[in-house]
């Protein structure tokens, strides 16, 4: 993701990173070319211009369906971070409550903590198809078990199962009752219901039927454009093509990037830093991180 001030307006209007203009440069140079063809023949050959009412309302139609397709793009990218802002609540949440009761264990509790900051980072390889990541604090963990979470078949419900496990030994070690157990561990399954919908989103792309109407509808409108302006505009048909074809394609590229968040993509979510924050908050908590001790509660 692109950090940037929105109050500065003309800093940012040379950027080409983030800006679609590489994706879409190809097409638009095409449709460009195309007019001044049109544009030669009509002039000094035969005429090549076609009435424009139909055009205009064709470009009405096109227009709802480039808001529609954004407006569906966005609503998965906004609920993609919706859902990661819930698995920093709920890492936070768990290692919180699980730190009260297992103040006296800072081996098992370093391994509560050190498994839950490992969850993110195995999510977000997961849903990038990147190699496995556990990130930093996998160093602290038992290396046999942490090859054998890399070796599952679904690494991040792996790494869930371990601090299900460290919440029942902590039971079995009888610092919390059952019942204290089963609420800790809800905010384990918070954390694979939060990464099953953004798998949801990342495995379910936009309608293929939609998609191919769309961008057939796109074609046929900046490449007939030009034979639609050529007797009123002349050689400004040019400019004027180059400026609705930038727009369109421009602004069906935007949907096609958010569509999908969770990727590599400039304007994707930031993933590497929201599981780097949720390492940092965490591993302060433990006493043998820099972390403030466990208090001790007042008699």
């Amino acid at each position: 993701m692109i950090d940037y001030d929105p109050h500065r307006w003309w800093t940012y209007l040379h950027y080409l990173r983030g800006s679609m203009i590489k994706e879409i440069v190809y097409r638009v140079l095409a449709c460009v070319l195309w007019s001044v063809g049109v544009t030669a023949v009509h002039l000094h050959v035969r005429p090549m211009d076609i009435p424009a009412t139909v055009h205009t309302l064709a470009g009405i139609s096109l227009s709802l369906l480039l808001v529609f397709r954004t407006n569906s793009s966005y609503d998965r990218f906004w609920e993609g971070r919706k859902l990661w802002g819930g698995i920093v609540n709920e890492t936070r949440n768990l290692a919180r409550a699980a730190g009260v009761f297992l103040r006296g264990d800072a081996a098992l509790y370093g391994a509560l903590v050190r498994w839950t900051t490992a969850f993110p980072y195995a999510s977000a390889a997961a849903l990038r198809g990147s190699p496995v990541d556990l990130g930093p604090s996998a160093a602290g963990l038992s290396t046999e078990q942490v090859a054998q979470v890399r070796g599952a078949q679904h690494v991040p419900l792996a790494v869930a199962r371990r601090m299900s496990e460290v919440l029942d030994e902590g039971r079995r070690r009888g610092y919390y009752a059952e019942y204290v157990q089963l609420q800790l561990d809800q905010n384990v399954q918070l954390l694979i219901d939060y990464l099953g919908g953004c798998e949801r989103i990342h495995k379910t792309p936009m309608p293929f039927a939609y998609m191919l109407h769309l961008r057939r509808a796109l074609v046929l409108y900046c490449f007939s454009l030009p034979l639609a302006l050529v007797d009123s505009f002349g050689w400004a048909t040019v400019p004027a093509t180059f400026v609705v074809a930038y727009l369109f394609f421009g602004i069906e590229e935007i949907g096609v990037e958010i569509e999908d968040p969770f990727g590599n993509d400039d304007n994707d979510l930031p993933l590497e830093r929201i599981c780097d924050t949720i390492q940092k908050n965490l591993t302060a908590l433990l006493p043998d991180e820099g972390g403030a001790p466990p208090v001790s509660p007042t008699p």
